[in-house]
């Protein structure tokens, strides 16, 4: 066994709770800016004395409907400024967040809403509340709806003004820092999702030991741009981690409009999940290859990851300095220019980001700090920094947490960030955590000697080939994924005698290339499975993925599917994880026809 820890910075006092951050802020700076809010196609300025305002009237609004400390409320909707306002103020009524993915289908919001014993649901619009009526029988604990877009915000601020302010602090009065905060559903990549009940002490903890790691970007002159959703544990984190250090907060619920809105609202960091840097880099490769640089665009990727490769050997040499700063003024500007122009740093989740990428980023001048964590362990576990950064791993433990990988792979975690437990699942929880504390992550992992980790796999995703190989696919599975026409894969091989790999385009990218091959623009995925110029490009892109692992492991046969995987049709989670038995189940006869002779 191998395990490194990391000394706490800060612990948590017994009657801290989340509300007091918002507190601090609106006694102390009330004036300050807290977010930036659109409306009507510009952003708008919001003090946090103003948005204390709107959440104290909400919080009101809400005991005034009847929730009482402790009850569970429940938000649906996309990143958006009204989320932060409601869950600030279902904390501050005394209640328990517990969020649902505005993506997420009537069965899954029944499932919750009954689970958690939701009281009074906040929906986005119509359409979500007319869904919630469809299982509504299902939801017995279930009283109210509010619909955002039907003014959910002014009906509960309208409803609670013969509510005191007393009232108010007499329900902060109850939260302690052993409180329950939000009760966050796992995504349910196999079974029914289970609720990781998450304490005021756990977010604390999270964001004073480990926000203070990010600190030349989250401060007072910083500003974040929220788009990935808040239903998500890590944008939850962020969000108010970036309360506590004072950093304007900013969203936008539709990524088709990012680049627009970057552009617009130009933040100094940014949080995204892999596949939006790897639409970042494909993008500007196509369109210079469009108008004919694509060798200076390859030369000036290939410049920007020596010179970040660089960093970590004693610095780059003349020749290749005078190589970066060329192409800084060339490419990298209008590179940095995409994420608004101001973006020094950003954090990547949800899924490995790459060797290669990684360095590519922080090449042009926008370094993509990977950190690892679950929603157990309250967003991140670990986390590169400047002060340790080490590309291609997930960096070392936060402040406070200790990490080991056991005899057989599973990386272990331990620490203030660790979940109570999972809400009404005893069986589950002692399965999951330890007498001694540890968390089993169900992740394979290795800590190197200075104490970076290394995510090598899922332990429940292990292959065995029929030859007695364990392979572990993600590794395989990433680097398909980082290829611009790939959009999806799933490697396979459990019990069969080779390792083979089915694998979905990239619509988006498709058009480009097909103009660059000379091919009708309108063919489609299903029209390209045996087409042989297409057939050659994915092979090199297995051939490069081969390299990674040893031949036993390597894929030696694929195929191409028609249509992609995705949230809407049951394929991926909403954190775009691979839902790997229904996608086993939909595409039985695809697998089979790898194995045919």
């Amino acid at each position: 066994m191998r395990e490194f820890s990391v000394p706490a910075i800060t612990e948590v006092g017994p009657d801290e709770a989340l509300t007091d951050l918002l507190a601090t802020n609106v006694a102390g700076h009330g004036d300050e800016v807290g977010f930036r809010r659109r409306r009507d196609g510009q952003w708008q300025d919001v003090t946090w004395k103003q948005f204390g305002a709107e959440v104290a009237g909400v919080a009101k609004g809400l005991i005034a409907s009847g929730v009482e400390p402790g009850d569970r409320v429940g938000l649906q909707a996309k990143t958006r400024y009204e989320w932060t306002v409601l869950d600030f103020a279902i904390w501050t009524a005394g209640g328990v967040v517990v969020p649902i993915y505005e993506t997420s289908s009537p069965d899954q919001v029944a499932w919750i809403l009954s689970d958690a014993g939701v009281t009074v649901l906040v929906v986005e619009n119509a359409e979500h509340a007319a869904a919630v009526e469809t299982v509504r029988e299902q939801a017995p604990d279930l009283k109210t709806v509010f619909v955002i877009d039907d003014d959910a915000l002014g009906t509960l601020t309208g409803s609670g003004t013969s509510v005191p302010d007393s009232a108010l602090e007499d329900r902060r009065a109850t939260l302690k820092a052993d409180s329950l905060a939000t009760l966050i559903y796992t995504s349910g990549t196999t079974g029914r999702p289970k609720g990781c009940e998450l304490t005021h002490s756990n977010f604390l903890f999270e964001i004073e030991n480990g926000m203070t790691l990010l600190g030349r970007f989250l401060n007072t002159d910083g500003s974040l741009l929220l788009f990935i959703p808040l239903a998500h544990v890590l944008a939850r984190v962020i969000q108010v981690g970036s309360v506590k250090t004072r950093t304007i907060i900013g969203h936008t619920p539709d990524v088709k409009n990012l680049l627009e809105d970057l552009g617009e609202f130009r933040p100094t960091f940014v949080l995204a999940v892999p596949r939006v840097f790897e639409k970042v880099f494909n993008s500007a490769k196509a369109k210079a290859e469009g108008d004919g640089k694509g060798k200076v665009f390859d030369k000036a990727a290939q410049v920007a990851i020596d010179w970040s490769r660089a960093q970590d050997t004693g610095g780059p040499g003349l020749a290749l300095k005078a190589q970066h700063a060329l192409f800084d003024k060339l490419v990298y500007t209008k590179l940095r220019a995409a994420l608004g122009g101001q973006c020094m740093g950003a954090i990547s989740g949800g899924a490995p980001l790459g060797d290669r990428l990684g360095h590519f980023f922080r090449g042009i001048g926008v370094t993509v700090y990977e950190g690892y964590g679950l929603t157990e362990t309250t967003a991140a576990a670990a986390v590169n920094h400047d002060d340790a950064l080490r590309i291609g791993t997930v960096g070392r433990p936060l402040p406070g947490v200790a990490a080991m990988v056991a005899d057989d792979g599973e990386l272990l975690v331990r620490g203030g960030i660790v979940m109570r437990g999972y809400w009404k699942n005893e069986e589950a929880t002692k399965e999951a955590i330890d007498s001694e504390g540890w968390f089993h992550t169900g992740d394979l992992g290795e800590i190197d000697n200075d104490g970076f980790l290394r995510i090598t796999g899922r332990k429940k995703e292990i292959l065995v080939t029929a030859g007695g190989k364990n392979v572990a696919p993600a590794v395989l599975e990433d680097r398909l994924r980082a290829h611009p026409l790939i959009s999806q894969c799933i490697v396979v091989g459990d019990a069969r005698p080779f390792i083979g790999a089915l694998i979905t385009l990239d619509e988006e990218a498709l058009p480009g290339w097909l103009a660059s091959k000379g091919k009708p623009k309108d063919t489609s995925p299903a029209d390209l499975r045996d087409d042989e110029t297409l057939r050659a490009e994915i092979d090199a892109a297995v051939q490069d993925a081969n390299k990674a692992v040893s031949h036993a492991e390597a894929i030696k046969k694929f195929r191409i599917l028609g249509s992609d995987f995705t949230e809407e049709n049951g394929m991926l989670t909403p954190s775009l994880k691979l839902k790997r038995s229904v996608v086993m189940k939909e595409y039985d006869d695809e697998v089979e026809a790898l194995y045919q002779r």
